[in-house]
């Protein structure tokens, strides 16, 4: 990471950090603030107990990680199981008990369209359950998804 990453020392102006942030803004929630506001409810209606920002900053990474993965993957099952390698390479960055509700959350979000109508948490809950029965063990986490 450089030092302009944590903005010790500015090496852009105040108009370029501001488009960065709106760049950023349009690739994490591209249908806007409704996108945001239902995703974070469906995020507390799953989870109530758990650090809303943790649980977006954990989200948003394995999307950035799920997106990269998807355009050279066959499938998007395919993609979630190089998803999981790849978080699984950082080390403890994600539990692998949290691993199916993050899977089933970036999927989902995948599949949204402009009217943000994502599953229910009771549906959520399901494909979680889902995941977390197909998973195979290899000493720790998650191996693949079939």
């Amino acid at each position: 990471m450089a030092l302009g990453e944590f903005r010790l020392f500015r090496f852009k102006s105040k108009s370029q950090i501001e488009q960065e942030d709106r760049e950023y803004a349009a690739w994490a929630f591209p249908y806007g603030d409704l996108q945001r506001e239902r995703l974070t409810n469906l995020v507390k209606e799953l989870d109530p107990k758990a650090s809303l920002q943790l649980s977006l900053a954990t989200y948003l990474t394995c999307k950035e990680i799920y997106g990269n993965t998807l355009k050279e993957s066959e499938s998007k099952e395919a993609a979630a199981e190089t998803m999981i390698n790849v978080i699984k390479s950082y080390g403890q960055l994600i539990r692998s008990s949290e691993m199916p509700f993050y899977v089933a959350l970036v999927i989902a979000d995948a599949e949204v369209d402009e009217s943000c109508s994502y599953p229910s948490a009771d549906d959520m809950r399901a494909r979680i359950l889902e995941l977390e029965n197909k998973r195979v063990k290899k000493r720790k986490g998650w191996r693949r998804i079939i």
